[in-house]
């Protein structure tokens, strides 16, 4: 397998000012991590790896906030109803009134405002005449990365026996830090993985952007670990730190789990302990909505989550 070379990089000033906008390049991380780094909610949109990998999904689209330090996404996506909508996030800071104004001309709808960004302008927004609501559907679930790596005590104990009995099922386990050496074989997990998940649901999930950050691991600095049953490749996950080092958002997690029973929570337990102990917390990302998966996110006992809100213009 050729990995890719490492593209050329572009500087922040190459990014154009609101209200131009140029299309997500991976030449660009150079110059959005480490502002992205810094903010501190750690909202798991708001890494270069989050947005680039699904820049086509959304038509991601990016501009300078002025002179404020931060950036401006342009979007697009399908609603209920199945027509397009337009929307914008700002993950470092709110845009002034005149370029806020100008922005909702523009766009249907301000996504994903963390509580940084919007608690020192929200009064002056809704004077503006403008909505905000909770988006509870997009809300990330924080866990203690010590709570996932050790599932002490009565509210673990049903995980904590998934493991268990995984790990009596399957002495013979090995957990390596995924490498570009090890990329192939996270590869075929992936796409047992995906027949697996046509079988069942009838669409390949999120196999797309996991296939290009698989392809592309070390040039988006990611981090992750692969696993090993019998020696065969049998589960893989990957993330990358966010909210100034303190928290570690996992992107993708895949596993054979129609073969290795238990395997998801014997990869969580597994990863949780093998990241270093500066990362206090561990973000899982949202259940967009989807009860199945709130539900399953929920039984892990999160200690908090990171909120995010919407914002519309009022009719």
């Amino acid at each position: 397998m050729t990995m890719p070379e490492k593209p050329a990089s572009l500087n922040t000033q190459q990014v154009p000012c609101y209200p131009d906008f140029i299309q997500m390049d991976i030449g660009l991380r150079d110059a959005l991590h480490p502002r992205l780094s810094l903010t501190s909610d750690g909202v798991s949109e708001f890494t270069f790896s989050g947005l680039y990998l699904f820049r086509n999904k959304y038509n991601y689209r990016i501009s300078r906030n002025g002179e404020e330090g931060g950036f401006i996404i342009s979007g697009e996506q399908i609603a209920a109803d199945e027509s397009k909508k337009t929307f914008f996030m700002t993950p470092c800071a709110a845009p002034k009134p005149d370029i806020l104004d100008s922005l909702f001309n523009t766009h249907d709808y301000w996504k994903n405002i963390s509580e940084t960004v919007l608690s020192p302008v929200k009064e002056k927004i809704e004077a503006l005449g403008i909505e905000i609501t909770e988006d509870r559907d997009n809300f990330d679930y924080l866990y203690q990365r010590k709570d996932l790596a050790e599932l002490s005590g009565k509210k673990f104990h049903k995980k904590k026996n998934h493991v268990n009995n995984f790990l009596s099922a399957y002495p013979n386990h090995e957990q390596k830090p995924l490498t570009n050496a090890l990329i192939p074989q996270a590869m075929e997990v992936l796409e047992k993985w995906r027949l697996e998940a046509i079988r069942r649901n009838g669409n390949d999930g999120d196999y797309k952007s996991t296939k290009e950050a698989l392809d592309l691991f070390d040039n988006l600095a990611l981090r992750g670990s692969i696993f090993y049953v019998e020696g065969k490749p049998a589960a893989f996950c990957m993330g990358e730190s966010l909210a100034r080092g303190r928290m570690f958002v996992t992107h993708f997690e895949k596993a054979l789990d129609g073969e290795y029973r238990g395997i998801y929570q014997f990869v969580n337990q597994a990863f949780a302990s093998s990241l270093p102990n500066f990362f206090t917390f561990i973000n899982r990302e949202q259940d967009l909505g989807n009860e199945g998966m709130r539900q399953a996110k929920m039984t892990y006992r999160p200690c908090d989550f990171v909120r995010k809100y919407t914002a519309r213009q009022k009719e």
